[in-house]
């Protein structure tokens, strides 16, 4: 039993959890036989959230593999040249340790890119399948074959059979970066990656659109992919940075288009906040997507973290409140909303069951010391308890 623990609405209740489940809520409930009482007095209680988009592959490469300038092709440039340096055990101590810290901070699962390139294989599909058997009682983990650029040109055959090759070899999904294509045709990158998930049945998220180039079109070619094929399977598009440079026009357009085609969308504040903009020296945007816009247009919108402590973001925490308070003060969003952003939301992006505090919902909960849930936000207590399926983690 959990007694006197606050809601987000302010509700103080006394929570049961048995066989894994929420099995009562009520104020003042008499104590089960046999139950062990945690006294919750001055915690809000929330459901567990989830990261829909991670990349544990390199989570903790920022000393070893500097970022010298700082953006989005230095990272990119510094992990190329650090690829000798990496291997399958390195990548699942690292990897293993982010996750362990994701569970240990509130989260139930995390939907992890991992390269997959000529130079490394399928290692890292190999390295975070090998994670995702040590933690599977602590948190669920979706993997996506983040495919290498060039994939749809003459010469990246190799490049496409690595892809059927890491569907073979465990991941869950297609990814890839169709606005990294050279000279620019986004249009063939994305085709192709929707071609290889279709033949495993299986969905695709795409790093769509990470650049604040207001001409980048992915994310509209995408919807427009999604509905002309009759793509049948999930469909995300993370990132999406340039909609938020475009006008309102543009924007309200082609967010109507992303729901009418079924896609997801990931905002990434923390990386895009540091990865974008620098060279825009004078009222630096944002690097956020059009959150608004596509809220109003229905689409499901999420957030996550991206990177921690890599080339591409030298800092993170793995904590669901800090990336819900980079959507306060960077999508203008209430803290509500922004909670809703990496807990309902960010679960039915990867597909996974939106859950709430509610009676027979599953016990996967974050009891953190706070007065609110806009305080829990603000201050993001180390002070947490975190149940997984009713059984209370040991925090890393």
């Amino acid at each position: 039993m959990l007694r006197g623990a606050t809601l987000e609405d302010g509700q103080r209740v006394d929570v049961v959890l048995s066989d894994g489940l929420i099995t009562s809520i009520g104020a003042g409930s008499p104590r089960p036989v046999d139950a062990d009482v945690i006294d919750l007095d001055g915690y809000v209680l929330v459901a567990a959230a989830v990261e829909p988009h991670a990349h544990l592959d390199k989570a903790f490469l920022a000393d070893m593999v500097p970022n010298e300038t700082g953006d989005l092709l230095g990272a990119i440039q510094a992990m190329d040249a650090a690829r000798g340096q990496i291997n399958v055990a390195e990548t699942v101590e690292r990897a293993e340790r982010a996750a362990r810290l994701m569970a240990g901070n509130g989260f139930r699962a995390v939907r992890t890119h991992v390269d997959v390139n000529p130079d490394s294989g399928i290692d890292g599909v190999q390295a975070l399948s090998e994670v995702r058997r040590r933690l599977t009682d602590i948190i669920d983990i979706q993997i996506v074959a983040l495919a290498a650029h060039p994939i749809a040109t003459r010469g990246a055959e190799r490049s496409r059979a690595l892809v059927h090759d890491a569907i073979e070899a465990g991941a869950d999904l297609v990814g890839g970066c169709p606005h990294l294509e050279p000279n620019g045709d986004s249009l063939a990158s994305t085709e192709t990656l929707l071609g290889i998930a279709a033949e495993h049945g299986v969905g695709v998220d795409l790093h769509t659109d990470e650049t604040l180039e207001p001409s980048a079109d992915g994310l509209a070619q995408l919807a427009a992919m999604v509905v002309a094929t009759g793509f049948e399977y999930p469909v995300t598009a993370s990132h999406c940075v340039s909609l938020g440079a475009r006008p309102e026009s543009d924007q309200q357009r082609i967010a109507g288009a992303v729901a009418a085609a079924g896609i997801a969308v990931v905002a990434l504040p923390a990386t895009n906040l540091y990865l974008q903009g620098r060279g825009h020296v004078q009222s630096t945007p944002r690097g956020v997507t059009a959150v608004r816009a596509l809220r109003a247009a229905g689409v499901t919108v999420a957030a996550g973290a991206d990177n921690l402590h890599d080339p591409f973001n030298p800092f993170g925490r793995a904590c669901p409140f800090e990336t819900a308070a980079l959507m306060v003060l960077t999508a203008h969003l209430l803290p509500s909303q922004a909670w809703e952003c990496v807990t309902g939301d960010a679960a039915a992006a990867i597909g996974l069951r939106r859950q709430t505090v509610a009676e027979g919902q599953a016990a996967d909960l974050i009891a953190v010391r706070a007065g609110s849930l806009r305080e829990a936000i603000g201050f993001g207590p180390a002070d947490r308890i975190v149940w997984r399926a009713g059984r209370r983690l040991r925090r890393q």
